[in-house]
């Protein structure tokens, strides 16, 4: 029965959309979590030890955060694969292209796939940077949350890479939240501009206070 839902259309939508709306609420608690930044080092840093602790005693050091780790590892695994295997189908059902364009397609609908790959590249980029300091630049201080994002944060490359990725986040969400909503049969004709908003809102928000991380850090109010 999983099986025959996963094969069909259906089912690697909604799969898609339960994956989306997991990485959607990560996404919200994580950047409450970084603009914490703006309270100072003491702050940051004690917010990413909390971490490492929750759940304690009941739950190991890190324990909690490494389940956190494997559901959305899942998430995206799940997200992508959909994705790309509906791709994969839309193109072999119309292996031509349409002879006009159609009017109403938004510039997220129509990137949708390109902000994916961006976002894709961007994961493994900033976990090789501020995970595991493969990749990061002035040092890699383990333990040192805060003064390894200012570091990141105060090169050019740094901040053009995080800031089109966000960006590339925003459109996702933007067309993503509606579709997921569309999937779950949540919307309606009725509903449809609300969830239009509510997902614009969102997109607006998540986009806004991601930026606002590496522009404090280029402004100098986080230093």
């Amino acid at each position: 029965m999983a099986r025959t839902m996963w094969d069909s259309s259906v089912g690697k939508k909604t799969v898609m959309a339960v994956s989306g709306l997991i990485m959607l609420l990560y996404l919200v608690a994580h950047m409450i979590g970084n603009l914490k930044i703006y309270f100072g080092a003491g702050e940051f840093n004690h917010y990413a030890h909390w971490l490492r602790t929750v759940g304690e005693p009941f739950m190991h050091y890190e324990w909690t955060l490494w389940l956190i780790r494997i559901v959305l590892v899942v998430a995206v695994v799940a997200h992508a694969t959909s994705a790309y295997q509906l791709s994969r189908r839309d193109i072999k059902a119309r292996p031509s292209k349409y002879v006009h364009a159609r009017p109403r397609a938004s510039y997220a609908t129509r990137t949708m796939r390109w902000g994916g790959i961006i976002l894709g590249l961007f994961i493994v980029w900033h976990l090789l940077d501020l995970t595991t300091g493969t990749v990061h630049s002035g040092g890699f201080q383990e333990g040192h949350p805060y003064q390894n994002v200012v570091d990141t944060f105060s090169t050019w490359y740094g901040d053009v890479i995080y800031i089109v990725a966000m960006l590339a986040l925003g459109l996702h969400i933007r067309h993503g939240f509606w579709s997921a909503a569309q999937t779950l049969g949540v919307g309606s004709r009725a509903r449809d501009r609300a969830l239009k908003t509510v997902a614009d809102i969102l997109a607006l928000l998540l986009t806004a206070g991601f930026v606002a991380v590496p522009v404090g850090v280029m402004t100098g109010v986080v230093s």
